[in-house]
């Protein structure tokens, strides 16, 4: 079940601080991974697909504390090694799909600042993209003989007849002038147009000559036209991991809400259709995001229609290979595992420095049990947090006995955020009288109450 394969004290104490705090882990996720291998590998399998060129997108269900996000990490790790360019960002009130604001703006700027690849799997890759891109071109100008401006503009041509790609490959080649002149100043003013950090087009045009930004319009368009390029600088493809999409559920506006399930759709008929080559999209949310026939995607009737779970699934029966992927509960077996590894990164690998004995665990468990029910493995974060801190407390007393200790050991059985009351939505009639029309719009509306 483990290794003695050291692990390096950076590495551990990364993972053990973002564990005890309840949060994923941005590194070392391998030493502690476990259970969910069908799930992994229908993953791997959409990997693969977006590698060969075709489009995958899913929707990773599970409950609060399930392990959704580490999964969206994990497989975002999965890509990277691949091959893959992968954006990631977290949707909050200032960032969703679709908005008249700047929120949609904000949440394509948050996705290309974390944008990694396996040489920068922290995020900030975008302008080593850029820079591959060019490398690539003046290598195979240089190995065909050609000059290296006419082949940069002949793999741009491929980018210019797609929707806004014409000013894209513009960018793209003001970035290469700056390159080739050494002006740096142009290079930067480049990728902060690729980051859609300008907000207006009288800065683009005075900077780059260009007459578009990316802005809230054309939030997928761009996706499509940077998974387009990843592929011109040398990647395989690109995947677009999307977490917290609850709060999409959470919107207070109906027309506000109904805007980004219509995104949603859209991004969902383009990648089942095939109109987007290497190009994958991974949703994490809640299972009332997905079914609430009020306020989830299940209220938008073909959203509804398109992610029905298959029928002939049940009674121990799967599938894995539709949009919707419901994230199994660990069992009891998989926890036991999970733990030994944590006492394993604890000791830094070296089975000699453990700190509790293998009789400890299940005694562990039974006491969680008994606090919290079958919780503590089916939504685990709680159980992890307690048993790092047991963990801290037995390695800064080396005389303390863990039998002692675990009675102490208090657990509350965490509680959903997303099932707390929400504001209702506006009433239609009451906003009708209440407002002149074009005075808002629907993300204003969606925060006005009498």
């Amino acid at each position: 079940m483990t290794t003695t394969t050291p692990i390096r004290p950076r590495e551990r104490d990364a993972l053990l601080q973002s564990l005890r705090a309840g949060v994923v882990p941005r590194v070392g996720q391998r030493h502690v991974q476990v259970g969910r291998a069908p799930e992994v590998q229908a993953l791997v399998t959409d990997i693969d697909r977006i590698a060969g060129g075709g489009s995958a997108v899913r929707f990773v269900i599970g409950d609060f504390g399930a392990g959704k996000t580490f999964f969206l990490h994990l497989v975002r790790s999965i890509a990277l090694e691949k091959k893959l360019v992968t954006l990631h960002a977290d949707l909050n009130p200032d960032r969703r799909l679709h908005s008249t604001g700047g929120q949609a703006r904000s949440l394509y700027a948050e996705l290309m600042r974390n944008m990694a690849t396996r040489a920068k799997p922290d995020g900030g890759a975008l302008p080593a993209v850029v820079e591959r891109f060019v490398s690539t071109a003046l290598a195979e100008a240089q190995q065909v003989g050609a000059n290296p401006g006419q082949v940069i503009r002949t793999r741009l041509a491929y980018l210019a007849e797609m929707t806004g790609g014409y000013d894209f490959a513009e960018v793209v080649g003001a970035y290469w002038r700056g390159h080739d002149t050494g002006d740096e100043q142009l290079k930067a003013a480049a990728v902060r147009w690729l980051r859609a950090e300008y907000s207006t087009k009288t800065e683009a045009r005075s900077a780059l000559g260009v007459r578009t930004i990316i802005d809230d319009a054309t939030f997928h368009d761009h996706l499509k036209l940077m998974s387009r390029f990843v592929r011109l600088a040398g990647y395989d493809g690109m995947l677009v991991c999307l977490d917290e999409m609850v709060n999409l559920y959470k919107l207070a506006s109906t027309q506000a809400r109904n805007a980004n399930y219509e995104q949603i759709l859209r991004i969902l008929n383009d990648t089942l259709q095939g109109t987007a080559a290497h190009l994958g999209f991974v949703f994490g949310g809640t299972p009332e995001f997905l079914t609430d026939s009020r306020r989830g995607l299940y209220s938008y009737a073909a959203l509804q229609s398109r992610l029905a779970e298959n029928s002939f699934a049940r009674d121990g029966l799967v599938d894995y290979s539709g949009p919707v992927l419901r994230l199994t509960a660990l069992t009891p077996e998989d926890l036991y595992v999970l733990l030994t590894k944590i006492r394993h990164v604890y000791a830094l690998g070296d089975p000699s420095r453990y700190l509790v004995a293998d009789d400890a665990l299940p005694a562990f468990m039974h006491h969680c049990s008994s606090r919290v029910g079958d919780a503590y493995f089916r939504t685990p974060r709680t159980t992890i947090k307690a048993f790092c801190d047991l963990l801290a407390v037995l390695e800064q007393n080396p005389g303390a006995d863990w039998r002692r200790i675990l009675p102490s050991v208090e657990l509350d059985q965490e509680s959903n955020p997303d099932l707390a009351p929400l504001e209702e939505d506006e009433d239609p009639a009451l906003r009708a009288s209440v407002t002149q029309p074009g005075a808002f719009d629907d993300d204003d509306l969606a925060s006005f109450r009498l």
